[in-house]
């Protein structure tokens, strides 16, 4: 475990037993967390300990397992209490996901993958899992079509190198994603059929900050069926355009400069 000079090793190790729970497993012995986080099992032991004095971790009494503890939770819950783009948009989002019966998603940009900041579940878009947290990739979404706005050719392939393929309809040439987010800018939305998961569709549109530049993005997702792009592409753009542009007016933008009154334009 590689550390930069003026990082705290032991905070670095803590991290990394904290990062060992996001490998799949919910649950782990203390020999899993050591190799996982590289570390020593006696080292890791104690590391746990402490994290469980805090609440980080908890540990099953019977079977002494560790699981994450319910001290991150309340942590979780500050960061998106705190976070301007989630305080915005929750609402909004879940007023979506209950008009239509899909999912409602809002996500931003974290390096080369997307952030959900919120998932909310409609009817006919269950989940067995929550998305709030998780990562998904750029080029293979809607949502990620929409944060990628504002960057040029040579800031994606930068940005992405390699666009692995999640499906057969997974977008794999820079050059076809290259047009898939010019067109998402022109029309204001982004679709995205089957190319993440098989089965599932959606239709995303960009949120703008103040300044006019895209901090995040809400889409509806759902099963082939209940999207049905073939019939309800309008409607869907339509509205989830709307909610996008309510946050971001929610946000501060206030819209292009030539709808800008010109006293507001004076005083910036």
């Amino acid at each position: 475990m590689a550390s930069d000079q003026g990082t705290n090793q032991s905070v670095e190790k803590a991290a990394a037993v904290l990062n060992a729970f996001l490998a799949g497993q919910p649950a782990l012995r203390v020999s899993d967390v050591a190799r996982h986080a590289g570390l020593g099992q006696s080292t890791a032991s104690r590391l746990l300990a402490t994290l469980e004095a805090c609440d980080l971790v908890q540990r099953d009494q019977l079977s002494g397992l560790y699981q994450l503890g319910p001290a991150l939770i309340t942590m979780a819950g500050v960061a998106l209490n705190s976070h301007p783009v989630h305080r915005e948009a929750r609402q909004r989002a879940q007023n979506l996901a209950a008009e239509l019966g899909l999912g409602a998603n809002v996500a931003v940009r974290s390096g080369a993958t997307l952030f959900y900041l919120c998932n909310f579940e409609g009817t006919l878009a269950p989940r067995s899992f929550v998305l709030m947290g998780q990562h998904n990739p750029l080029h293979a979404t809607g949502l990620g079509k929409c944060l990628l706005i504002g960057t040029d050719a040579e800031q994606r392939r930068a940005l992405l190198p390699d666009l692995p393929p999640y499906t057969p309809s997974t977008i794999t040439d820079h050059a076809a994603l290259d047009t898939a987010v010019e067109q998402a800018a022109q029309r204001r939305y982004a679709t995205e059929v089957e190319e993440l998961a098989l089965g599932r569709a959606c239709v995303a549109s960009p949120i703008l900050d103040r300044t006019g530049a895209v901090c995040a993005a809400l889409s509806v997702s759902g099963p082939l069926s209940a999207i049905d792009l073939d019939t309800r592409e309008a409607e869907l753009s339509r509205m989830v355009i709307e909610a996008a542009d309510a946050i971001s007016t929610g946000l501060g933008y206030l819209g292009p400069a030539d709808r800008i009154p010109t006293r507001l334009q004076a005083v910036r």
